[in-house]
């Protein structure tokens, strides 16, 4: 059902009104007299298309509405098709229609649209007429019309429709084009309610398919590359509003919603508005790729942007303002398609037994599971009701939902929440409430967030509502991503989910307030795309509402440390060597005490699982756990206590030694061996690696080739490659792009070189889907590759050659290279931040062995579209790079090879 929307002006002058008031995009005359002189001349028609389609984009950049340009291209078909049939003999054909169903039934067609077509007849189906059929599809297709149809005859279609919702619901919006008259009204009588899937049957149907269509596109409408029709909130929810109206009411418009009371005039025009704007961006869309498609990617946002005339603005990228209005559009859709929706379970699907409902307070009752105000005038008298609805709703978990007149009463009096509501004391006791519950707080908070009740309570959060970041690292915009910040917090607390993640469950356990934890999730990113710093501006803002709210000043002091210091760990434990016992020791110090690591630490875990769904794997789960456990130890024995380095190289020696002497390790041997290593190789490995390695090298015996050991998930969370060899000085580019080769994500590197001229070199690697190695042949395999490669080391490494992955050719990166002042472990620090390829590691490898250099460490992180990679380099004589000519000429090689 189309929406009935005032014809906004013409401005262009090609556009012939015909007396059925839908405009045409071109002169109908002229090409009407041209086919009827050539009525199957498939040039003629494909002309005819062409004008057509240049007109229509002529319309669309000089400002015709996109309604008329949307209906006009329905009109233009309408009358080809006539033709066609006309021209191919069908119209003189008794008990045979031409039917126009779907969105073209509908009069809507963008320029990608599918025209989709039922061939309806009464009776067997002559092989006369069938071979006429068939040279007419086949002469659409030729004209260039992309044409989806069936040929059915009148009980094929009602038993067709009986067993499928979907083509009942196409058949509904059936139109005549060409035929019989009495067919097609046959048909629509055939498709009544009283004969096929009854008004409450058919809501009930397609209820159940949008909430399976939401859940495969993510049960959010906020991905970063959403779905025109398919997402929450966009097109097809429109649809579906209209279907169930027309099903049940008979409407022919949603305009009659407001005659019914199902609508106001003002949620009426927030429809039309909304279906205007994501129709503009379909058309443009289609126009843009030539094509049906109905995604936004990111190859189309930045050129879409541009075409419906979004600019670029200090701190906010055009296509970034493009996708706020289109997240905030869906959003408001969305909720309108939940209260008309709720309207119609109401009237549809009546709740069993009395209708007489219970009470919950003076203000609020519940009515067949629903929560209602007691009368239209509450908010009005009771203004804190706008947020005490929200904390009954979590204390009263047999609620199913909001009625729908109470939702658009919330909606009509979100004004009250001013400057005076946020101050009084009962709305800041309440807030807090809400935030304290035991269970609903996530669904609560959603609700809010749809109902605008949060950005209106707490204006910051309104600026980042439906922001996206144009980048492949964060999937969601800033406000859904808070959300699933608050959501994973919660999950630490639920008992049933602690198998998810077993240790953050129990640190959970141990926090005093998690009210505190909750809000430095929902300021953490409040401040994002103002400019500046987010992470200080959004601590300031945390520590005023703290207070403002009734917090100690601890408690706010603390919230307001979260959120200044969210990226800490993170960052951390991904671009540094948390082996080293000074890296420890300086975030240890930072940190301060135990329980601001336990509310870090959770925050951390909960802050990259919701930034995208990809992000999270074991590797970074042992990163982030191994960095929370060592720092624990630091604080322990406090921080002016550390621990000196032969303490921690006799006690890593100690453990390795005892579980190599369980495994009947001679003990004489294995210290023998461990004569040959330096004491780093002991501060940076675990006792269990220690023991791993011991155990593969004194097995190996004299042989001279490369020791290669593979072994599946490690503690690291990784699968861990030991590579035991005479050191070469292309041996870490061989490797890197060995691995790469294989289809391997390096996310470590541990290089060391004993004094005799061997390597142990440790890599730890997942497979692309961020997995660890679990088949053995493919350990095998690995294994085999890299003792072939390393047995040979004086044969330089062959170029990777890996396709671009799409999303991946749509973003620049500046690449920024950085040399360290600080040594660290006697080496210097190069980070290098790219635009992430295939093949980047092997690159930087074999760039760096051309300039003489030796790679000791390498810490690898990818976000989204940007790597940064972090090196601990030395000369090939194991000198630091501290001459600043010399670095920058590393830097220019580097960018000659990455640039």
């Amino acid at each position: 059902m189309a929406i009935a929307s005032p014809v906004e002006p013409r401005s262009h002058t090609d556009w012939v009104t015909l007396p059925d008031a839908v405009a045409l995009p071109l002169d109908w005359g002229h090409h009407e007299r041209t086919l009827r002189a050539r009525l199957t001349d498939i040039k003629a028609y494909g002309d005819c298309l062409e004008a057509a389609r240049r007109t229509l984009e002529a319309g669309f950049r000089s400002g015709v509405s996109v309604v008329e340009l949307v209906h006009g291209r329905a009109a233009i078909i309408d009358r080809i098709l006539a033709l066609a049939w006309e021209g191919f003999g069908l119209e003189a054909r008794p008990d045979m229609a031409l039917i126009a169903v779907g969105g073209y039934g509908r009069g809507e067609l963008h320029p990608g649209s599918d025209v989709d077509l039922l061939l309806l007849h009464d009776g067997p189906l002559a092989e006369e007429t069938g071979e006429a059929i068939s040279r007419f599809l086949t002469f659409l297709w030729d004209i260039g019309l992309q044409v989806g149809h069936s040929v059915r005859s009148l009980e094929e279609c009602t038993e067709e429709a009986a067993r499928d919702i979907t083509v009942a619901t196409n058949l509904m919006e059936a139109r005549l084009l060409a035929g019989d008259d009495v067919l097609m009204g046959r048909l629509a009588a055939a498709m009544s309610p009283e004969r096929t899937w009854a008004s409450g049957e058919y809501f009930a149907a397609k209820l159940r398919e949008q909430e399976m269509r939401h859940h495969r596109f993510g049960d959010t409408a906020y991905r970063l590359e959403p779905n025109l029709k398919e997402s929450p909130g966009g097109l097809r929810d429109i649809q579906m509003i209209g279907w169930v109206s027309e099903r049940h009411f008979g409407a022919s418009s949603l305009h009659e919603l407001v005659a019914q009371d199902f609508l106001n005039e003002a949620e009426y025009r927030d429809l039309v508005d909304g279906q205007t704007f994501l129709w503009r961006v379909r058309f443009a869309l289609h126009t843009l790729t030539g094509r049906k498609e109905d995604r936004l990617l990111f190859d189309h946002q930045r050129a879409l942007a541009n075409q419906l005339g979004f600019t670029d603005q200090n701190h906010n990228l055009a296509v970034e303002q493009f996708m706020q209005q289109y997240f905030r559009t869906v959003m408001e859709l969305e909720r309108l398609n939940e209260m008309l929706l709720q309207h119609f379970r109401e009237a549809l699907l009546p709740g069993k037994g009395d209708d007489t409902p219970v009470p919950i307070n003076r203000r609020f009752q519940d009515r067949h599971g629903y929560i209602e105000t007691v009368h239209e005038r509450v908010f009005e008298q009771h203004p804190q009701a706008l947020l005490e609805i929200f904390l009954l709703l979590e204390q009263h978990p047999e609620l199913q939902g909001v009625r729908a007149a109470t939702i658009r009463q919330i909606r009509a009096h979100r004004h009250l929440i001013d400057e005076d509501f946020r101050a009084s004391l009962a709305s800041r006791s309440l807030f807090m409430e809400i935030l304290r519950q035991p269970q609903g707080l996530t669904h609560q908070l959603r609700r809010m967030n749809r109902y605008g009740v949060l950005a209106a309570y707490l204006p910051a959060f309104g600026l980042i509502v439906g922001r996206m970041q144009y980048d492949l690292f964060h999937a969601f915009t800033v406000d859904e991503h808070t959300l699933f910040v608050i959501r994973n917090l919660r999950r630490f607390a639920v008992p049933e989910l602690a198998d998810e993640l077993p240790h953050c469950s129990h640190v959970f356990k141990g926090i005093p307030k998690p009210e505190l934890l909750y809000l430095a999730g929902l300021f953490h990113d409040i401040a994002k795309g103002r400019g500046g710093d987010h992470s200080e501006l959004g601590a300031e803002e945390a520590r005023e509402f703290c207070l403002n709210h009734g917090l100690s000043q601890y408690d706010a002091n603390l919230v307001a440390w979260l959120v200044r210091a969210h990226l800490l760990m993170s960052l951390t434990a991904q671009r540094k060597d948390i082996s080293d016992p000074d890296v420890v020791q300086d975030f240890a110090a930072q940190v301060g005490n135990n329980t601001r690591l336990d509310y870090l630490y959770l925050l951390t875990v909960a802050d990259i699982r919701g930034t995208n769904p990809e992000l999270w794997n074991s590797w970074k789960d042992s990163l982030l756990s191994t960095l929370y456990g060592a720092t624990q130890r630091v604080l322990r024995r406090g921080l002016d206590n550390p621990p000196d380095q032969e303490e921690l190289v006799h006690e890593a020696q100690t453990q390795a030694l005892g579980l190599l002497r369980d495994q009947g390790m001679d003990e004489t041997a294995c210290l023998r061996l461990w004569e040959e290593f330096e004491p780093e190789y002991f501060l940076r490995h675990s006792a269990d690696e220690i023991a791993w390695h011991t155990r593969a090298v004194l097995e190996s015996g004299p042989d001279t080739r490369p020791l290669v050991r593979v072994r599946r998930e490690t503690a690291r969370g990784s699968t861990e490659i030991f590579l035991y060899t005479e050191d070469h000085p292309n041996l870490f580019a061989l490797t890197t792009t060995a691995l790469t080769q294989l289809g391997l994500d390096i996310v470590d590197a541990r290089i060391i070189t004993t004094p005799s001229g061997k390597t142990l070199d440790t890599f730890l690697v997942l497979e692309d889907e961020g997995h660890p190695v679990m088949d053995p042949l493919r350990m095998d395999e690995i294994a085999q590759v890299l003792t072939e490669r390393l047995g040979n080391p004086d044969q330089p490494p062959t170029a990777v050659v890996r396709s671009t992955p799409r999303r991946l050719k749509h973003f620049n990166v500046p690449t920024r290279i950085e040399f360290g002042d600080r040594l660290h472990f006697n080496r210097t620090l190069l980070a290098i931040t790219t635009g992430d390829r295939p093949g980047l590691l092997s690159r930087i490898g074999t760039t760096l062995t051309r300039c003489g250099i030796k790679v000791h460490n390498a810490k690898i992180a990818t976000a989204g579209e940007q790597a940064d990679d972090v090196f601990y380099i030395t000369d090939l004589e194991d000198r630091p790079i501290q001459d600043r000519e010399r670095q920058g000429e590393i830097e220019k090689a580097l960018r000659e090879a990455l640039e």
